[in-house]
């Protein structure tokens, strides 16, 4: 078996420009918007996850004070 060297050259994504990373993101986002496969947050979801991720580093900050004591 012959083993092939790890070329460490960028692929896919990685390879491309910021500026053409962010076409396709943008085509992406257009495209589900028009098929009507986006997501809408409402008001009580937007709320549950702003509580949650509140919450979260609430703990997150009590746990590493009580470390450092």
């Amino acid at each position: 078996m012959v083993l092939q060297k790890n070329n460490s050259r960028a692929r896919g994504l990685a390879a491309m420009s910021p500026e053409r990373r962010r076409e396709i993101a943008s085509m992406g986002g257009r495209t589900s918007q028009a098929r009507g496969t986006a997501h809408q947050w409402t008001a009580a979801e937007a709320s549950a996850a702003g509580k949650k991720g509140s919450a979260r580093y609430a703990l997150r900050k009590a746990d590493g004070s009580r470390s450092a004591q």
